[in-house]
């Protein structure tokens, strides 16, 4: 190819028909009209000598070559954004970006009702997007650009990771109220739970991988015991409500317990072994940490979930 006769604005036309698979949504991406995307790739398919996109449905699918160079063009595009952009300030009130999170449904609760109502007024523009954490490979979707930023349980990361700690959380065991056998025991909302009934009521487990172990069968193990789990779930919204509706038991991050509390009428009980506090950080690709737009989002989210740290309105 004659790169010098190749019009390189085609190429961000390119990475967002390889992100929205859509003509449509890739000309709301870049700011360009239908037709004219359409335009750049007929453009692209006779520069490239490939279809590039075969219709599949109402959209897109990419052929073979257009999806082995989507990952090295969106690399490439960020690098020319993060080298050109300098000391550019990111105007948040004109700003159109779109910001993919990863993280539980936790904070579908605890954080995006927040956000939207941020976003609202400080950058009415912005879009954000929630997408469910890949099980044992929540870094993978940052690597492979699928996501801006993750939220989730502090670990050890790579290199290319970098990250904030946002907050911390213990957690408490809920319950529904009129519980029968906490009320049969006399055990009142608030109180610690004996190890020997908290063992023997029947446990559901939030679990995204489906695994049976989590850090407080990690916490009873230590003190020799372990509970009795009845059913895992996938989602904390589920956890919630089928303890609502039966005399089941679940732990829970504290903040989340406090939320459901008069939502869903259960009530928070404390736990019989010591747990330790989970610390929830943020992370994302080393390549997004100077650029502007991310930061902005990442200061608004720590700003947000700031509150969630221990000691705020204590069960």
């Amino acid at each position: 190819m004659n790169l010098s006769a190749f019009d390189l604005n085609l190429l961000r036309v390119l990475d967002a028909l390889l992100r929205e698979n859509s003509t449509t949504a890739a000309a709301t991406r870049v700011g360009l009209s239908q037709p004219a995307v359409s335009a750049a790739l007929s453009r692209l398919r006779h520069s490239l000598g490939d279809p590039l996109f075969i219709r599949q449905g109402q959209g897109l699918a990419p052929t073979a070559y257009a999806k082995s160079l989507e990952l090295p063009l969106r690399e490439v595009l960020d690098r020319l954004e993060e080298m050109l952009s300098g000391p550019t300030r990111f105007d948040a009130a004109r700003a159109t970006e779109i910001f993919k999170i990863s993280g539980s449904d936790f904070f579908a609760e605890m954080l995006m009702p927040r956000l939207a109502d941020a976003l609202s007024t400080k950058a009415p523009g912005v879009r954000v997007q929630l997408v469910d954490l890949v099980p044992d490979n929540y870094v993978g979707t940052l690597e492979r650009f699928e996501v801006d930023l993750a939220l989730i349980p502090g670990t050890s990361y790579p290199s290319w990771i970098d990250y904030e700690p946002v907050f911390t959380s213990s957690f408490a065991m809920i319950a529904r109220k009129g519980h029968l056998r906490l009320s049969r025991a006399g055990i009142k909302p608030g109180e610690t739970v004996p190890i020997d009934l908290f063992c023997d009521l029947g446990h559901i487990l939030f679990s995204p991988e489906g695994k049976l172990r989590a850090m407080g069968d990690a916490a009873l193990a230590r003190v020799g015991r372990e509970r009795r789990v009845v059913m895992t779930m996938p989602v904390f919204s589920g956890v919630c409500s089928a303890v609502s509706g039966s005399d089941h038991v679940a732990l829970l991050p504290r903040q989340l317990a406090l939320a459901m509390r008069d939502r869903l009428g259960v009530e928070i009980y404390l736990p019989p072994m010591p747990i330790a506090p989970a610390q929830i950080a943020m992370i994302w690709h080393r390549r997004a940490t100077n650029a502007p737009a991310h930061r902005w989002i990442r200061g608004v989210i720590a700003e947000l979930l700031s509150p969630l740290n221990e000691g705020e309105g204590a069960p």
